[in-house]
């Protein structure tokens, strides 16, 4: 997934070109979509540097086999994220031999 497809997946849901994050909590993987937007004067990232976290945070989410899991999620998510509330979206991984790489503190 690259970073291009993955704001579109935002934009097309919600409007907005939302901060996405990845996070691993209590053993497992989340993709939290975070209430700052790109087009808030007080984002922390320039335009580039937005495009360039999208592309890194798409990279992990194909590499991990999880594209079609989040574009289904971000679609079917219930409201939008606001201050204080990301939309969390724990993904489902097969990782085989290589869950340790993703798993460890």
């Amino acid at each position: 997934m690259t970073g291009l497809e993955l704001h579109k997946l935002l934009t097309e849901k919600w409007g907005r070109s939302y901060d996405v994050q990845l996070r691993k909590t209590q053993g497992k993987i989340m993709v939290q979509i975070m209430w700052k937007y790109l087009e808030q004067a007080s984002f922390p990232l320039s335009p580039e540097e937005y495009e360039e976290h999208l592309n890194e945070v798409g990279n992990y989410i194909q590499a991990l086999g999880a594209v079609s899991q989040l574009e289904e999620a971000v679609k079917n998510a219930k409201g939008r994220p606001r201050i204080g509330k990301a939309i969390s979206i724990p993904l489902t991984l097969e990782l085989g031999d290589r869950a340790s790489e993703w798993m460890l503190d």
